[in-house]
């Protein structure tokens, strides 16, 4: 549960087993065994008598909840494909750029705007692309938003080569 601007971090459920994401059923039925015998609450020889479930039974929880869901396959794809969109949306920028920074190439038809990445590769967007979102660049590199009451935007561009982000920042002069 988050509260406020505290941010928690759940285990996933591989992790709970402490076992690979591509673990076998078998590698993941031994992990369960060994995880549901140790955080057991009869072996921590707790009283019933506390309505606030301790961390080892709030463990063992943990460990029934992830072997409910791992140990079918179909429950164990859904799982798996929950956690790679969760990965996806998570947009890590390496740095913000301006324009002004990136090549310019214009050939007869659009202008491509380069940024070189680290990785030897490049960050990439043409005009056609930008026009598409309101924003219009000419051969020279000068930006005009569609949207008059604007004098800013910005696009996230992913390298061509490694997963590396950029925040393209584009401001325009009033």
């Amino acid at each position: 549960m988050v509260l406020g601007s505290n941010i928690s971090f759940q285990k996933t459920l591989y992790e709970v087993f402490s076992v690979s994401e591509d673990a076998t059923y078998d590698e993941i039925r031994a992990a369960y065994r060994s995880a549901a015998l140790n955080t057991h609450p009869d072996k921590a020889q707790t009283t019933l008598e506390s309505s606030v479930p301790s961390s080892e039974q709030q463990e063992f929880c943990s460990v029934q909840k992830a072997w409910e869901i791992l140990r079918h396959p179909a429950s164990r794809a859904d799982y798996d494909k929950q956690l790679q969109s969760s990965r996806q949306n998570i947009e890590i920028i390496a740095s913000e750029i301006k324009v002004g920074d990136m090549i310019i190439e214009s050939t007869a038809d659009t202008v491509e705007l380069l940024y070189p990445c680290r990785c030897g590769d490049y960050f990439f967007i043409t005009s056609c692309q930008l026009s598409e979102m309101g924003i219009f660049v000419s051969g020279d590199g000068e930006v005009e938003l569609q949207a008059s009451d604007s004098a800013s935007a910005s696009v996230v561009l992913g390298c061509g080569s490694c997963s590396l982000k950029i925040r393209l920042v584009i401001n325009v002069p009033q």
